[in-house]
């Protein structure tokens, strides 16, 4: 490809497709268009019908196209699965006082993919990750090349996602003549734009609570070495509001938005008796409904959430009082205080990342995901294993990339 050629990214999801078409020219990028259409026959970022599917980003891409006056060929797709694994591996080497040489490493990688295929060869790896080169008990976060050594262990991670599912992605882009160039995931993507040279080196804990999901990436040494998407969202507090209190989901929608999740202060929208004031009924009849009702249906939700996030951050290195950085994006961080209620719950100081970090401010509510996906497109990441034929900067690519090929 060369690098003034149109690139495209699509964002799958459950209620817009997202396209967005750029050029690099010197360097520098150029964005040709972009488009964000209703989504069809996708769940969780799921292919549920494959028609539906097809069509609605087979509408999407077109548009882009339109506007940039311009026909993909290739394109590039963003998406996150509650189905996708995070698999870390520690794999050991004698070196026997000898220098270590690429092929230990080549053998170190090559065992931990096979390793993982064999344990489950229903799964098809996404991204590969590597986080740490331990020789002689040392740690090294870049390649330890013509080191005198005894013992070298490699610390990987691996993405990985059921190849039906994949099939299922692939089949929707050839049923709209593209071709996948790659996958990559949203908390990936998330990461590369969201944080940081500082967080994504010290480490970071990532969670992006959005409409019907949240995830989480835990980042370190600039590796994504966990992450998990859980089927749960902001939408799930709106749909339990209205099921408790028989209300509409427009009323539950405005009413969640109004909540101090703090749930230290939200006489705003209840009255001097504690129920929820009568301009909070749009369409249906007033009647006395609680504070104490709302406030504990809108927090066991969110406890479920955290609680569930919770588990997934019991991992070695990651303590969140000595020095790793705690972000919300997405959805919930613009949730009155839910930063305050996080800091709360998982005694760790908050940051809130929203939008207005990017300058274009269509851009920073649409498409945060395919911007992130455009800087590892473009730049590489030193600590992720491409396959060869998708490595477009080699300048700004690790020894790993470069010896790791075709996955």
């Amino acid at each position: 490809m060369n690098s003034e050629d149109p690139i495209g990214i699509v964002e799958i999801g459950d209620k817009n497709i997202k396209s967005l078409i750029f050029k690099i020219k010197n360097n520098n990028v150029e964005i040709l268009s972009t488009s964000a259409d209703p989504s069809e026959g996708i769940r969780n970022d799921v292919i549920i019908n494959l028609s539906k599917a097809s069509k609605a980003i087979r509408t999407s891409i077109s548009n882009a196209e339109r506007k940039s006056k311009v026909t993909l060929k290739k394109i590039n797709v963003v998406f996150e699965q509650s189905d996708f694994l995070c698999t870390k591996f520690s794999k050991h080497k004698k070196i026997d006082g000898s220098k270590i040489h690429r092929d230990d490493i080549e053998f170190l990688l090559i065992e931990a993919k096979k390793e993982l295929i064999h344990n489950d060869k229903n799964q098809s790896i996404i991204h590969i990750f590597n986080h740490n080169y331990i020789v002689d008990g040392k740690t090294f976060i870049e390649e330890p090349m013509g080191i005198y050594a005894d013992t070298l262990s490699h610390e990987m991670t691996f993405i990985s996602a059921p190849k039906n599912n994949l099939k299922n992605i692939y089949q929707s882009f050839i049923d709209c003549d593209l071709e996948v160039e790659r996958l990559i995931s949203r908390t990936f993507a998330l990461g590369a734009k969201l944080l940081d040279e500082k967080e994504l080196k010290l480490g970071s804990a990532l969670i992006n609570l959005e409409h019907e999901n949240v995830s989480l990436g835990l980042f370190k040494n600039f590796a994504l070495v966990h992450s998990a998407m859980i089927p749960i969202g902001a939408n799930h507090i709106t749909k339990d509001i209205s099921k408790v209190c028989s209300l509409n989901l427009e009323e539950s929608e405005i009413i969640k938005n109004s909540i101090d999740f703090s749930f230290e202060n939200n006489s705003n929208i209840f009255d001097k008796n504690n129920y929820l004031k009568n301009n909070y009924f749009i369409n249906s009849n007033y009647r006395k409904i609680s504070k104490d009702l709302i406030l504990n249906v809108v927090r066991s939700r969110i406890d479920e959430i955290f609680d569930k996030l919770k588990k997934q951050l019991i991992i070695p290195g990651f303590n969140l009082g000595f020095g790793i950085s705690f972000l919300l994006a997405g959805e919930g961080s613009n949730f009155i205080n839910l930063d305050k209620y996080c800091k709360f719950f998982f005694k760790s100081d908050v940051k809130l990342i929203n939008n207005n970090i990017i300058e274009d401010e269509y851009l920073s509510k649409n498409f945060v995901a395919s911007l992130g996906a455009l800087k590892i497109i473009k730049d590489g990441w030193e600590t992720e294993a491409l396959p060869k034929n998708s490595v477009k900067n080699t300048e700004k690519i690790g020894f790993f990339n470069k010896i790791f090929g075709n996955r």
